[in-house]
């Protein structure tokens, strides 16, 4: 907490009081001297303004005939002053993160990869609205271009491993016989999701996500919703997280439309409606 000492806010006060005298003269000699003259463009305005501008900076001083503002500006100001920087200044958030074992870390939903060495350990990511950096104890370990879409991975090559066997203790094999204890139906959901990815691992934070549903939903109703899930044709952890929340899982397996479609009412057709000939809707 920082607390102003006395000295420091008469210095304040004095110094905002200059601020203002200098706006009200500004406007005595400025605003006031264009308040009858009218303008249809900016350049002429400008150019107007920069007129009394230079009067105004060239005047000299009442208590001090032979100092002007232009003058101090050019003995004090102008040697003190600096070149703006070269970059603009760029707004940064920083997040601590820890890497899962698929070796990336989210941010905002979004998923970067970083060393595989790195699994498990506190890191910090400092994010932009054009870059994302990772940090190892302030090294620098990883950098990414920022992606907005949701649920997906940005993965660099070089930070795969070169064999999954050799450092995790997670396989596909491992996932799959784990998900087959829940379950034949359970397991073909792993199976496919990691099927599906460019690369195994990347599926593996979905698989364990399936996987913990079962401590919280208990391994039955996990069971219970793959098996919808694989009639609906829906292989991610939301989808199944979604099924449980619902109770969908404890519904009959025959009665999938109301998976599928809307709120039901006497106003809402719903897809058979279309199904029948084209001369019943003239009737």
């Amino acid at each position: 907490m920082v607390v102003n000492r006395p000295d420091d806010v008469h210095l304040t006060t004095r110094a905002k009081a200059k601020v203002e005298a200098g706006v009200q003269v500004a406007q005595r000699w400025i605003v006031a001297a264009l308040r009858h003259r009218k303008f249809f463009d900016l350049a002429n305005l400008n150019e107007a303004i920069g007129e009394l501008l230079d009067r105004l900076n060239g005047r000299p001083f009442r208590k001090r005939p032979d100092v002007s503002r232009t003058l101090l500006f050019e003995q004090l100001d102008r040697p003190a002053l600096k070149p703006l920087p070269a970059e603009r200044y760029v707004i940064a958030h920083w997040k601590p993160v820890r890497p899962n074992i698929d070796y990336h870390v989210e941010i905002e939903r979004h998923y970067y990869s970083v060393p595989f060495q790195l699994v498990g350990q506190q890191l910090d990511a400092r994010y932009t609205g054009m870059t994302v950096e990772i940090f190892h104890r302030g090294t620098r370990v990883a950098s990414h271009i920022r992606s907005y879409t949701a649920y997906t991975a940005t993965t660099i090559h070089e930070h795969r491993p070169k064999s999954h066997q050799a450092h995790l203790e997670w396989t596909p094999s491992r996932l799959i016989n784990w998900a087959a204890t829940v379950g034949s139906a359970t397991a073909e959901v792993v199976r496919t999701i990691l099927e599906r990815k460019p690369h195994p691992e990347a599926g593996y934070r979905a698989c364990l996500g399936i996987l913990s549903l079962a401590k919280t939903y208990s391994a039955a109703r996990l069971e219970a919703a793959s098996q919808r899930a694989l009639l609906l044709r829906v292989y991610s952890y939301q989808s199944l997280k979604s099924i449980l929340k619902r109770s969908l899982d404890q519904q009959p397996l025959l009665d999938l439309d109301s998976d599928r479609s809307g709120p039901h009412h006497d106003n809402i057709r719903g897809p058979h409606y279309y199904d029948q000939p084209p001369n019943e809707f003239l009737q």
